[in-house]
């Protein structure tokens, strides 16, 4: 196994609508900065929005979905807490709100300790009661994944639309999305992370044989 680590923030929001969207923003990866965008209908059609074909397939061989588009991602982050997204045909506005409890807890952790398999690992089953998340678990294409939470802000604001169209006010991430591992937490938020995903050495980054 080969291990890739993707370090940035992963956003989870609902909507009254159904739609839950959830928001891969990396400035650091395998593949240099790049963010996607998944998204989860009311009916349960999952579909990925990717930059490019590299970072689609990646993501599409670790997850599952039922559409997967390569489009334009752009992200703007305006005092750190307002955040602005655009994935045709979703454009997403949110505000994160000052950190809470669990944010308290995961900032007091040393980085370097919060991206530990034994000790993400360590927190999983208090994630899933806490949170309705998991901190590590398998993956497609014989993968596996740590999620080292590093800090987190409740989404405090929220509006999003697709092909124009308003999904609704802000909600729980309800029902949870099922796009695979971890995912978001229940409660709409922002997440500062550190994702690692073993890979198995006699695969390629994109889940087909080498």
């Amino acid at each position: 196994m080969r291990s890739l680590r993707f370090d940035g923030w992963i956003a989870g929001i609902g909507t009254t609508s159904g739609v839950r969207v959830v928001l891969g923003h990396w400035p650091r990866s395998p593949w240099g900065p790049f963010s996607d965008v998944m998204v989860e209908e009311a009916d349960g059609h999952r579909l990925l929005l990717a930059p490019t074909g590299e970072t689609a397939d990646f993501v599409a061989g670790t997850y599952v979905f039922d559409e997967v588009r390569v489009v334009p991602v752009e992200v703007r982050v305006a005092d750190r807490r307002h955040w602005t997204v655009t994935a045709p045909p979703i454009h997403l506005r949110f505000g994160t709100g000052r950190r809470n409890l669990p944010g308290l807890a995961l900032r007091a952790v040393p980085g370097r300790l919060a991206t530990r398999p034994g000790w993400i690992a360590l927190w999983d089953r208090p994630a899933r009661l806490l949170l309705g998340a998991r901190t590590h678990g398998s993956a497609r294409a014989g993968r596996h994944q740590w999620y080292g939470a590093r800090d987190l802000h409740p989404v405090v604001s929220a509006t999003a639309t697709c092909k124009g169209e308003s999904l609704g006010a802000l909600a729980p991430v309800e029902p949870p999305v099922r796009f695979g591992t971890g995912s978001t937490p229940r409660p709409p938020c922002l997440v500062r992370i550190t994702t690692t995903v073993a890979v198995q050495q006699d695969r390629s980054t994109t889940g087909a044989a080498s």
